[in-house]
């Protein structure tokens, strides 16, 4: 009785063994498909530097402000900083400084920063024989560095003080923003800001006179290269807009014919209307 109550619990074990170890087997092959599967999607993942906290244009980049995170290989941004001694050279005594806008959590690009210990300017975003002019416009929340617009100008052309609304420059390209708070701005919203924008010295000369005799607008240009390129002339005055409100010529409305005959009484000669015959 003995032995067959030991055989009885020791085929139990046995079995319960034999299913735990079907058990784990299954489940790390079911790993391992997911594995192979996460690395046939993302490519391998690696550790890349981004920033912790939102970073604006202008604002030193320093070891407290970034960390490292994991990022698919296969979706890596060109100039994405994997390595700590390159993103902070430990000969460098001056920090880098962020030229471009980052959200929190957001790789570090080497084009959104300077070098170690130079300062954010323009000078390398102006093309060669460009120049770079600061412009008062009513402008849109949504418009960015890098962005081409067209500028419209409104204002006064002759005498009579009425006002036109043309285009004066095409595919300009904004090179910095005057960004106010969000927190401060609805998206999108239209407000009075100043903007640089790339441009060559005839234009500079046209844009300067615009804004000291009238006010600017600027409109987004899209990726379209017909739009960037549109040579169309824009010009439009309030006639356009509600409409020729002139008023038609009045016809001039003749005269009835008078007959008269000339009277003399003591040497004065005076004329008396009378009924015209044929």
């Amino acid at each position: 009785m003995i032995f067959g109550l030991v055989l009885v619990v020791g085929m139990l074990l046995a079995g319960a063994a034999v299913f735990m170890a079907k058990n784990f087997i299954g489940d790390q092959q079911s790993a391992v498909a997911r594995e192979k599967q996460l690395l046939a999607d993302t490519g391998g993942l690696t550790l890349v530097y981004v920033v912790n906290k939102a970073k604006n244009y202008g604002d030193p980049l320093t070891q407290d402000d970034v960390q490292r995170i994991y990022w698919p290989m296969n979706a890596l941004p060109e100039g994405a900083f994997e390595d700590g001694d390159l993103l902070f050279p430990k000969d460098a005594k001056d920090p880098r400084y962020v030229v471009r806008q980052m959200e929190q959590f957001e790789p570090i690009l080497a084009v959104k920063v300077t070098a170690p210990g130079e300062q954010a300017g323009l000078s390398g975003a102006i093309e060669k024989g460009m120049r770079g002019f600061a412009i008062k416009v009513d402008a849109a929340d949504f418009l960015q560095p890098g962005d081409r617009v067209d500028i419209y100008w409104t204002g006064s052309s002759d005498a009579s003080g009425s006002e036109i609304t043309q285009r004066i420059e095409t595919a300009v390209k904004i090179i910095a923003v005057d960004r106010n708070a969000k927190a401060t701005i609805a998206a999108g919203e239209i407000q009075s800001r100043t903007m640089t924008v790339a441009a060559t010295p005839e234009q500079v000369g046209r844009l300067a006179q615009a804004q000291a005799t009238g006010r600017l607008v600027m409109s987004l240009v899209g990726n379209d290269q017909s739009a960037v390129s549109d040579p169309t002339q824009i010009k439009v005055t309030t006639k356009d807009i509600n409409g020729d409100t002139t008023a038609a010529p009045v016809a001039a409305v003749e005269a009835p014919e008078a007959c008269f005959i000339t009277v003399r009484q003591g040497g004065v000669a005076s004329q008396v209307p009378i009924a015209c015959t044929n």
